[in-house]
């Protein structure tokens, strides 16, 4: 049995792991000040990070759970290692070999378990990707380039062949020095009537990676029609793999993952495989399990999911009952999350592998780019089950959204999808909405009590808004990413009118959704629009300050002239580009929507004529929104 580790060894492993390098590859990262970092504590749930990190000593701490240590000691408790197994960690990510004390040094022994079944997944899969060249797995290649993978892309993710051979791996292994019980331990391996045999056979096999790189697991998929097995088959969970824990392709994700705010959740190997190559690199997929709460807490550190963060998790389901169902259990853990969860589903149920085969890689950014909040998805599938054009049908329809919406933990978010549950429905009747969603909220208050607490929300905390509107009856959200959207589109406007021209003129009032965002591009219509200012800065903003009716009027003119923008850097025309298509998108999608619900009602029949002429203005309306789309994406 190999003896401890020599002093000097753990020192050169502390030496060579900086603690931010290595804690930054569990979750994400940012300045603190005072040459600290800080994040979200991966060790207890926290919406506002207070795990300091402080690299020049060595040294991190959890002012929440009062946990905290050097980098040995986050290795250990991230990943439930003994002390050993933590510093030969570590030691391998370091290219540094350990020597032991009591006994000498005997290669091979000196390993802890856990090492050994790491090497050994990692010599299976060296051992699968060469399978893969071989002339019996020229199925599996022909599998993969049937579906846009090309050898570069195979060996970027690591795609490997299992032989249909019983003993193959099994052998190969033994012959690393490998026992049979590393081998059943680590689940490549299984125990038949006559010994140890290869758990894989004949299959696709996609190596599972931790955040750190390691290979921990293995999916497959089945090649052969006759197959008698299931057409995935994961690695069982061991020791190393719990796969409720572990999202496939997060160990290539997350860097994008934390720089963009954004994580892309979708169904298989190969569709993380085709949004990678598409330009959507931030895309991550369970592994043989529904996306639960632990994956929540890995991609919330990730993303540094904060109170007041702007990121988004993006959900791709099918369009199908399954689909459906999917993205029900996903609203069940929205509220797990601080920042905004959305939806996208292709209208014609192609999962994004098949979209990119099918319609090119702009199709899967475009997919990406279609995304809409989770509640209006979960909302519009299940009015999608009723007939909105009776009565007794939109009743029943309220009857079951109300329960959703009511659900809604943030209020003023709540208040929001009442009204447009409402305008969905087609009842006209605010008040009677919010009635049923207050009672499934298990909100008793009456209307006017209940407006005084949301008028509270508004800019300004008063019934008459700063252009002497009623804005208190549109909560003022900054939460919500479209007011968010809509306040960068101004600032753009206040801030650089040069970049905005003829294009932010031709929006419209219309063109926002906040009563108080409308009043603002009056103003600026008011004194000439952007096309006619010159990018002067500071007079115009004096100027749209000067014109402005009162002083809580200036007020929020002055905090769109001053704050800073959203991007790193001065906004350039690269910039005005995409939010101003992104704000038009919104807007022609509303047109849209509302075109849609007109065709609804019409008898395609009976009034042809009409339905037609309206028809035709659709697929105009769809038209310029593709196109918007496309601008959005930056495509």
């Amino acid at each position: 049995m190999a003896g401890r580790i020599r002093d000097e060894d753990i020192a050169a492993v502390r030496e060579r792991s900086p603690v931010d390098e290595v804690i930054g590859e569990y979750l994400q990262l940012k300045n603190a000040g005072g040459g600290s970092v800080k994040g979200l504590c991966p060790f207890h749930d926290e919406k506002t990070p207070s795990f300091n990190v402080t690299p020049s000593r060595g040294l991190w701490y959890c002012h929440g759970c009062g946990e905290g240590g050097d980098v040995i000691k986050f290795v250990q408790k991230i990943d439930a290692l003994s002390f050993i197994e933590a510093v030969e960690k570590l030691a391998g990510r370091a290219g540094l070999e350990l020597r032991y004390e009591q006994g000498g040094y005997v290669p091979g022994q000196e390993q802890s378990h856990r090492r050994r079944l790491i090497d050994a997944h990692r010599a299976a899969a060296e051992y699968y990707a060469e399978r893969l060249r071989g002339p019996d797995a020229e199925h599996a290649r022909e599998f993969l380039a049937d579906r846009g993978f090309e050898l570069d892309d195979i060996e970027r993710f690591g795609v490997g062949y299992s032989p249909k051979a019983w003993e193959d791996l099994t052998r190969h292994l033994r012959g690393r020095g490998f026992t049979d019980a590393d081998l059943i331990t680590a689940g490549l391996s299984i125990q038949g009537t006559r010994g140890p045999r290869d758990r894989f056979r004949g299959r696709l096999m996609w190596p599972i990676r931790d955040l750190s790189g390691d290979v921990i697991a293995f999916g497959a998929r089945t090649l052969d029609a006759d197959d008698g097995g299931p057409k995935y088959l994961n690695t069982p969970e061991t020791s190393l793999f719990r796969k409720s824990a572990v999202l496939y392709g997060a160990d290539l994700a997350k860097r994008q993952i934390a720089q963009r705010r954004q994580a892309v959740i979708v169904e298989g190997y190969t569709d993380v495989m085709a949004c990678h190559l598409a330009g959507v690199p931030t895309a991550v997929a369970t592994c043989g399990t529904s996306f639960g709460e632990d994956h929540v807490k890995v991609l919330r550190r990730l993303i540094m999911d904060t109170d007041g963060s702007a990121g988004e998790v993006i959900f791709t389901f099918d369009g199908d009952a399954a689909g459906q169902r999917a993205a029900l259990r996903a609203f069940g853990l929205e509220n797990k999350f601080v920042t905004q969860t959305f939806v996208t589903v292709q209208p014609d149920g192609l999962d994004p592998c098949d979209v990119r085969l099918a319609h090119g890689d702009a199709a899967v950014r475009d997919l990406i780019a279609r995304r809409v909040p989770l509640f209006e998805f979960a909302i519009k599938g299940v009015l999608g089950h009723h007939d909105l054009n009776t009565t007794e049908g939109q009743l029943a329809a309220l009857d079951e959204a109300a329960p959703i919406v009511a659900k809604i933990k943030d209020k003023g978010l709540r208040a929001r999808y009442a009204v447009n549950l409402d305008r969905w429905l087609g009842l006209m009747d605010e008040e009677f909405v919010m009635a049923r969603v207050r009672a499934h909220a298990g909100d008793t208050r009456p209307g006017p009590a209940r407006k005084d607490a949301r008028s509270a929300q508004q800019t300004g905390n008063s019934h008459q808004g700063p252009f002497g509107r009623k804005d208190e009856e549109v909560p003022y959200d900054l939460g919500d990413p479209v007011v968010q959207l809509e306040r960068q589109v101004l600032q753009l406007a206040v801030q650089r009118p040069g970049l905005c021209g003829p294009e932010f003129d031709a929006l419209g009032a219309n063109a926002f959704s906040v009563p108080v965002h409308q009043a603002v591009f009056t103003l600026i219509a008011g004194c000439g629009g952007t096309a006619g200012a010159r990018d002067s800065g500071p007079d115009w903003a004096a100027r749209l300050r000067d014109e402005a009716p009162n002083e809580r009027a200036q007020a929020f003119v002055t905090g769109l002239a001053v704050e800073p923008p959203v991007i790193a850097g001065e906004p350039d025309a690269r910039y005005a580009d995409v939010v101003l298509a992104r704000i038009g998108e919104l807007a022609v999608s509303r047109e849209i929507n509302a075109v849609k619900a007109r065709l609804q009602r019409m008898n395609p029949v009976e009034e042809q004529a009409g339905y037609n002429r309206i028809f035709g203005d659709l697929v105009a309306l769809e038209t310029r929104r593709r196109a918007l789309l496309d601008r959005a994406a930056g495509g």
